[in-house]
C-alpha cells in the first residue's frame, strides 16, 4: 500500500512532509476540511509513509457493502442518536483499551465554513493522555504537512486559539469554506 499511495500522490502532484514520530497512540487533528477529497488525500499521505489511522464517520455510511470497506480502512461508526454516552467518552475508553490507536479528526466537523471548531478532540487527548499531531492538507502548495505535536491544557479556549493560528496559512480545496477566525 505504501508504494501505491506514494505513486498515486506523485501522479497527482502532491508532496508529503510527515516528520512527527509514529506514536503508538495519538489523535491527528486535520484541517482545513473543505472537501471529501481531503479524506482520500489524507489517507494516501499517511499510508505513503507506512502508517495507518482510523477515522470517525456517520454510522449511516456503514451499510453493506460500504460498511465492510470503511471498517477495513479504519472507519469508526459514530451514532448521533446515542444520548446516553458522549462520543468523547467512548473514544477515551477506546484509547484506554488499545495498545495502539491513531484517529484522524477534523475539528471543524463539517466541510462548510465555520469558526466554531469542536473541542472534543482536545478533551479526548487530555483525558486519554495521548498526543495530538497537527496535520494540514494544503491545496495551494499540494502538500500534506504533519510536523507539529500538541499537548492540550485545561484551557481549551486558549488551546484552540493556538491550533487555529497554526492552521491559518493553509488553504483548503475551497478556501472560502475554511475559517480560523
Amino acid at each position: 500500500m505504501k508504494a501505491l499511495a506514494r505513486l498515486l500522490l506523485k501522479m497527482a502532484g502532491w508532496k508529503v512532509n510527515i516528520t512527527v514520530p509514529d506514536y503508538h497512540k495519538c489523535i491527528i487533528c486535520v484541517a482545513p476540511h473543505t472537501s471529501n477529497w481531503d479524506f482520500i488525500i489524507g489517507k494516501l499521505a499517511y499510508a505513503s509513509v507506512g502508517r495507518r489511522a482510523g477515522f470517525l464517520m456517520k454510522d449511516s455510511w456503514f451499510v453493506w457493502p460500504l460498511g465492510y470497506f470503511f471498517r477495513a480502512i479504519g472507519g469508526i461508526p459514530v451514532s448521533r442518536r446515542n444520548k446516553k454516552r458522549s462520543l468523547t467518552d467512548l473514544i477515551i475508553e477506546k484509547f484506554d483499551a488499545s495498545q495502539e490507536l491513531t484517529i484522524a479528526i477534523t475539528p471543524e466537523g463539517t466541510r462548510s465554513r465555520t469558526t466554531e471548531w469542536h473541542t472534543g478532540f482536545l478533551r479526548i487527548a487530555r483525558d486519554a493522555h495521548v498526543r495530538i499531531v497537527l496535520g494540514a492538507i494544503d491545496y495551494s502548495t499540494k502538500q500534506v504537512v504533519i510536523e507539529k505535536t500538541f499537548r492540550p491544557s485545561d484551557d481549551f479556549e486558549a488551546d484552540m486559539r493556538v491550533i487555529k493560528e497554526y492552521y491559518r496559512p493553509f488553504k483548503g480545496k475551497y478556501p472560502d469554506k475554511f475559517a480560523t477566525e
